[in-house]
């Protein structure tokens, strides 16, 4: 409950700011776990790995990213994230991943601004995870200049 209202107002905060960056300064951050476990493609340190079959929600914002021209990653953990978040070019972050994941990266990434979009978890944290496609899309729209 903590971690959700961490995130709602890390998010009420940073629209209000009302940043604006170059797509090309935006970094969209993604959690592997948003891959199908069953996939032979391995898109952890490569996105273009992905041969877009559908099974989860990676092709879908692959589609996303080619149309916003927008940087994504993939990040195997927290350490991971920060570590790409910390790169001077980055001037903002969209952020997919769990609240406790969210939270983390949005104290740590300060005073960067972070707009924070929970995945889901239906098979549990961390395994075949799911996001809303469209809100990554709004997110994106908001930061980007």
């Amino acid at each position: 409950m903590f971690r959700r209202l961490v995130v709602r107002f890390n998010n009420f905060m940073v629209r209000k700011r009302r940043v604006r960056v170059p797509p090309a300064d935006l970094l969209v951050l993604l959690p592997h776990c948003l891959q199908c476990s069953l996939c032979q493609q391995k898109v952890s340190h490569d996105l273009a790995n992905c041969k877009r079959c559908g099974k989860c929600d990676i092709a879908e914002l692959l589609k996303l990213r080619d149309e916003l021209k927008v940087p994504f990653r993939i990040a195997g953990g927290g350490r991971e994230a920060l570590n790409l978040t910390r790169n001077p070019s980055v001037k903002a972050v969209v952020a997919v991943a769990c609240h406790k994941e969210l939270v983390e990266g949005i104290f740590g990434s300060f005073p960067k601004p972070v707009l924070a979009v929970s995945n889901e978890t239906p098979n549990g944290p961390c395994h075949d995870t799911r996001v809303d496609v469209e809100k990554v899309r709004v997110a994106v729209l908001e930061l980007v200049a």
